[in-house]
C-alpha cells in the first residue's frame, strides 16, 4: 500500500508521493477502465444504466476486455459478456469518426476468443451462436458534442451509391459533467467519475503545476464525497493515471490536433523532398538535425528552394 501524502508544502507545490515516479511510468489502464474492473457492481450499474434493465447479480459478469498479446492487434478499454451481449466500451477524450472501425477491429478479435474458447469449428455444420455486441463510446472531451449521437462504419464506405452488406453502430454518450443526468443518476460511479474529471479541469486552468493541481482536485472530490473511498484507497494510482491523461503536453496536443491535422500531409511532403535533396548532397546528418530543428528546417527548405524566405 502507499503511503499517504505529506501535507507540508515545499516551494508552492505538493511532496511528491513515495515511489510515484514509478507508478507514473508504469501504469497502463486509464482511470475509467480502472475504475469500472476495480467495481464489478459499478460495472453492472453502468450495464443496468445503459440498457434500463435490473440485473443484480455481479457474479454473471464475465470480463472479455482484450489485452496485449501477441497475436493482439489492438486492445480496447472495457468488454465483457452479460445475458447474451457482448458489451464494448472506449472511454475518448477527444472526438474520431474512426471509431466505428476500431469497434470492427475488437468485434473480431472477441469474436475470434469466444469461438477459440467454445472449442468450435466455423466449418461446422451446427451454427456458431455468438454474443449481440453493444458498442458504446463515453466521450468527455473538450468539443461540444450532443448528448448522444450514433456512428456508423458505412460512413467509411467509399462506394456510396452500392449497398452495404455490413453496418456497425456505435452509440456515443456525452459524459461531461451537466451532460445525460438521466444516465448519471443511474450509475453513481459514472456521475462521480464525470464530477472528477470537472474538478481536475478547474484547478488545471488555475494552477501552473499539473500535479499541484491534481492532487488538489483529489483533495476537493474526498472532501466532496466523490469517490472518497476509491480515492482514499487508490490515491497514489490515480494520481500516475491523472497525470498521464492530463500531461499538459498531451492536453495542448490535443487542442491543436485539428489543425495539425490539416498541414500534415503539406508538411510531411516538404520534408519528405527535403531528405530526398540532402541525401543527395550527402548531407545526411544535416536532415536528422532538421526534424526536430523547426529553425534549421526552415532555413533548409528556404535553401532547396521548399519554400520562401
Amino acid at each position: 500500500m502507499p503511503r499517504q501524502r505529506q501535507k507540508k508544502k515545499r516551494c508552492g507545490k505538493y511532496d511528491d508521493y513515495p515511489n510515484q515516479r514509478r507508478v507514473h511510468q508504469t501504469v497502463k489502464d486509464r482511470l475509467f477502465r480502472y475504475l469500472f474492473e476495480k467495481d464489478r457492481n459499478a460495472l453492472l450499474d453502468l450495464y443496468n444504466a445503459l440498457n434500463g434493465t435490473e440485473y443484480q447479480d455481479a457474479s454473471q459478469l464475465e470480463i472479455a476486455t482484450i489485452e496485449s498479446a501477441v497475436y493482439v492487434v489492438m486492445k480496447n478499454d472495457l468488454a465483457y459478456i452479460l445475458s447474451g451481449t457482448l458489451n464494448l466500451y472506449e472511454h475518448q477524450s477527444t472526438y474520431s469518426p474512426n471509431l466505428p472501425v476500431r469497434f470492427l477491429i475488437y468485434l473480431a478479435q472477441e469474436y475470434q476468443m469466444v469461438i477459440e474458447k467454445a472449442e468450435r469449428s466455423l466449418y461446422g455444420t451446427a451454427q456458431i451462436t455468438l454474443p449481440t455486441p453493444q458498442c458504446v463510446v463515453f466521450y468527455n472531451g473538450m468539443e461540444e458534442m450532443p448528448e448522444e449521437h450514433t456512428l456508423k462504419l458505412s460512413n467509411a464506405f467509399e462506394n456510396k451509391k452500392v449497398r452495404a452488406d455490413v453496418e456497425l453502430n456505435v452509440r456515443m454518450l456525452n459524459i461531461n459533467y451537466g451532460h445525460n443526468k438521466q444516465l448519471m443518476d443511474r450509475c453513481k460511479i459514472l456521475g462521480e467519475y464525470s464530477m472528477l474529471v470537472a474538478e481536475t479541469r478547474k484547478y488545471m486552468a488555475a494552477e501552473k503545476d499539473t500535479q499541484t493541481a491534481l492532487n488538489k482536485a483529489i483533495d476537493c472530490c474526498i472532501e466532496k464525497g466523490v469517490l472518497k473511498d476509491f480515492l482514499l484507497k487508490n490515491r497514489a494510482e490515480v494520481l500516475g493515471m491523472l497525470l498521464e491523461e492530463f500531461d499538459v503536453e498531451k492536453y495542448e496536443r490535443t487542442l491543436r490536433s485539428e489543425g495539425w491535422e490539416t498541414g500534415r500531409e503539406e508538411g510531411e511532403s516538404r520534408i519528405n523532398q527535403l531528405g530526398i535533396l540532402l541525401m543527395k548532397a550527402g548531407r545526411s546528418d544535416e536532415f536528422m538535425d532538421s526534424l526536430s530543428d523547426r529553425e534549421l528546417q526552415k532555413r533548409l527548405l528556404v535553401e532547396f528552394g521548399l519554400e520562401q524566405a
